[in-house]
């Protein structure tokens, strides 16, 4: 059966409710607020292994993936800790602590095993269309810096996850693979480079399309234009989603048996009106993003990689700078940032009241407790907005020397709302994502960042470990053809590894190139 017209669609409207739906109250077995990529992901799996399932998305936006999810919204850099430093952080001693970078890994692997399932099975379409093949790089200058880079590679290239990475020195080498960052470069200051051929790009915007339009080809109901208000407990374990048609405003009560709160910033205050005391003690703190966008496609052409640096002194993990090809509706395009912004916001089309909105008696402590210890975040944030144009294409000179500014444009990127998660009497700000859920598991949902998107499955599994434990052993048969890794760790098993890798890289149209670099030199 064809998938909707109006998920393929650049702008999704489905059909208004009717004036007779007016107070209707309708029942369902799972509602997904927000038609990002994490919802998209959990109900795809939810279809496969419950197909008689009723399961209805509601999405406040006209189109699907429109906030956090979209191409040009995120980086899509596929986060697998293969160029990302923040997950690498150097000791004391100079040497280099690799298990946050390991776990990324796995749970990327996670994710590239159920896209190849999909693509195996239909559920998604078109491989090309979400993930494409690009080097991820790691890049420093100065010694001290190319030292730890050393550390680093040494660390992690002999385990079977990072085995065809390779550390460059050369100036030759650094210029023959990234010329755009080597034209008017002083080589004088040493330059270093990890260098992981088998990184990728994916667009997830186009990937949780491809998934909403499985799940309502399958049965599932996707609403586009209707806003979750409010969600409330029944006696009977059950809940009362209030919904809002954007475009009527006509209101109608869903009662469902699950609910998973897939809302990106939105998340935190319909979790608080749920009532869950689970939520109780966690705060949100909105970040914005700014990229430099290049206009000009002979640049775009002398870049083909995923090129990041190390945060500067002071500032926090979202903020590592990377010159980044992306490669949206088959297009090459180049970015450069993030540079941070502010907003009360939670959402990038959210309101200004959505930060004071969200303080409640439960998390009062836990926020003054962060405005407290984060007063190097507040620092960050203000120079940050003190920057001029000039200023931004400064920092990009740092990676591409002898660029002129009038070929970048400045576009804001999605809102991201970091987690505030109470420690003592106050409280602790987390750049990363938490999953909370109610202790009978009938409501869940996700808050933070990054690595977020990349690790959509592995997240949206641990969902369904904690809410349907009663059906999650049943599942396993079913959940091993999706993801055949499931429950092994991959970086002590490398024979399963080069299966599912070898699986993995043809199913999504990847070239094996791993194999490429080693025989190349490339």
């Amino acid at each position: 059966m064809p998938p909707p017209a109006e998920i393929s669609t650049d702008k999704e409207v489905d059909s208004p409710v009717s004036k007779d739906e007016q107070g209707k109250r309708i029942k369902t077995d799972v509602v997904l607020v927000g038609a990002g990529i994490m919802s998209a992901t959990l109900g795809a799996l939810l279809r496969q292994l419950e197909p008689n399932w009723s399961i209805d998305v509601y999405e406040r936006l006209d189109a699907a993936a429109a906030e956090s999810s979209d191409a040009w919204n995120n980086a899509g850099t596929g986060h697998s800790a293969l160029c990302e430093l923040n997950y690498t952080p150097q000791n004391k001693d100079g040497s280099v602590d690799i298990a946050k970078a390991l776990n990324v890994n796995e749970q990327f692997q996670v994710s590239r095993q159920f896209w190849a399932h999909g693509i195996e099975t239909g559920v998604l379409s078109d491989a090309k269309n979400f993930i494409n093949p690009i080097p991820h790089v790691s890049f420093v200058h100065g010694a001290e810096n190319a030292k730890y880079l050393r550390a680093r590679y040494e660390a992690l290239v002999g385990n079977p996850l990072f085995a065809g990475m390779e550390y460059i020195d050369s100036k030759d080498e650094f210029s023959a693979r990234l010329p755009l960052m080597a034209k008017g470069r002083d080589f004088s200051d040493p330059v270093a480079l990890n260098w992981s051929q088998e990184g990728t790009d994916v667009d997830f915007g186009a990937l949780t399309k491809q998934l909403l339009n499985y799940l309502s080809s399958a049965g599932g109901t996707v609403h586009f234009g209707h806003d979750v208000r409010n969600i409330t407990k029944q006696s009977d374990g059950t809940w009362d989603v209030k919904v809002a048609n954007q475009r009527t405003g006509a209101k109608k009560t869903v009662n469902a048996k699950f609910v998973f709160v897939g809302a990106g910033g939105g998340a935190l205050h319909l979790l608080q009106k749920s009532g869950i005391a689970e939520i109780k003690g966690f705060g949100g703190f909105p970040v914005s993003g700014e990229w430099l966008r290049c206009t000009d496609p002979a640049l775009i052409e002398q870049h083909s990689a995923k090129v990041y640096g190390k945060a500067s002194v002071g500032a926090p993990p979202m903020s590592v700078p990377h010159l980044d090809t992306r490669v949206i509706n088959g297009q090459q395009g180049l970015l450069f940032g993030p540079y941070a912004g502010w907003s009360p916001k939670f959402l990038k089309q959210g309101k200004i009241t959505d930060l004071p909105s969200s303080v409640k008696p439960g998390n009062l402590m836990s926020m003054l407790g962060v405005g407290v210890t984060e007063l190097g975040l507040v620092k960050y944030l203000v120079s940050e907005l003190a920057q001029s144009q000039a200023d931004r294409v400064e920092t990009l000179r740092e990676f591409a020397p002898s660029v002129l500014g009038e070929n970048w444009e400045l576009v804001t990127a999605g809102q991201r709302v970091q987690v505030i998660r109470k420690k003592g009497r106050g409280g602790v700000l987390e750049f990363g994502t938490a999953v909370v859920n109610a202790a009978d598991g009938t409501i869940a949902g996700l808050l933070g960042a990054s690595p977020g998107a990349s690790t959509a499955v592995p997240a949206m599994l641990d969902v369904l470990q904690r809410c349907f434990g009663d059906k999650y052993d049943a599942w396993q048969p079913k959940l091993k053809e999706m993801v055949p890794s499931l429950g092994v760790k991959l970086a002590q098993n490398s024979s399963l590894f080069d299966e599912v890798w070898g699986w993995t890289s043809k199913t999504l149209e990847l070239e094996n190139t791993r194999e490429l670099a080693q025989s190349t030199g490339v």
